[in-house]
């Protein structure tokens, strides 16, 4: 079994800037071990609430930034048509339970007249942004689309999030394989049915 130990400095972050209070979290998980009848002290668990707090710090890592910063760049590309892309791997954690909801997003938008498009990696840092901190898959929808259209004013976006919530199919109700999917349209895809089917199509065409 590997040390992951010392990924990170004792703030959580590589040049040591995380305002995220480590040893706060620390003691906190040497509570949580004591209280369901642990020993912190066992050979197996002395480093785990340092490894659980440097995981929060990045896990949550998006509480201290704004996303809508990397959507500052852009390029000129003369294009007036959709642009999609798909399937963007993302991890948050159910705000209710801590626990991981594990999914991908879509994003869809079209450029205004301008013909301006903001680099593709960028749409999914802003994704990211979002995901990095105790969220709701509805609220995480709703923040991309609406940064997206505040930040590039295209005649249209939509976000689309299809996800597996882990305290639905490890704990309560212990449904696996269940999928929660949002979306949030705005602009031309909430005004034109025929824009958000072909984006629809675009999504399902896997």
């Amino acid at each position: 079994m590997t040390d992951d130990t010392n990924d990170l400095d004792n703030t959580g972050s590589v040049d040591g800037e995380s305002p995220i209070d480590i040893a706060r979290i620390e003691k906190a998980v040497s509570e949580i071990l004591l209280a369901i009848g642990e020993d912190p002290g066992r050979d197996g668990l002395i480093a785990t609430p340092s490894r659980v707090a440097r995981m929060y710090a990045e896990i949550f890592g998006g509480l201290h930034e704004d996303p809508s910063e990397h959507l500052t760049t852009t390029f000129e590309a003369d294009h007036d048509e959709m642009i999609l892309v798909r399937d963007i791997a993302m991890y948050s954690a159910c705000e209710h339970h801590l626990l991981p909801w594990i999914g991908k997003a879509h994003i869809a938008y079209i450029p205004n007249d301008d013909g301006r498009i903001t680099g593709l990696s960028k749409l999914a840092r802003l994704v990211e942004g979002y995901a990095r901190r105790p969220q709701v898959q509805e609220r995480l929808t709703s923040q991309i689309a609406d940064t997206l259209d505040a930040s590039l004013k295209p005649k249209g976006c939509m976000v689309v999030i299809e996800a597996e919530h882990l305290c639905m199919t490890m704990r309560g109700i212990r449904k696996p394989g269940s999928t929660t999917v949002t979306s949030a349209v705005r602009g031309l895809f909430r005004r034109s049915q025929a824009t958000r089917d072909e984006a629809m199509r675009f999504i399902q065409g896997r």
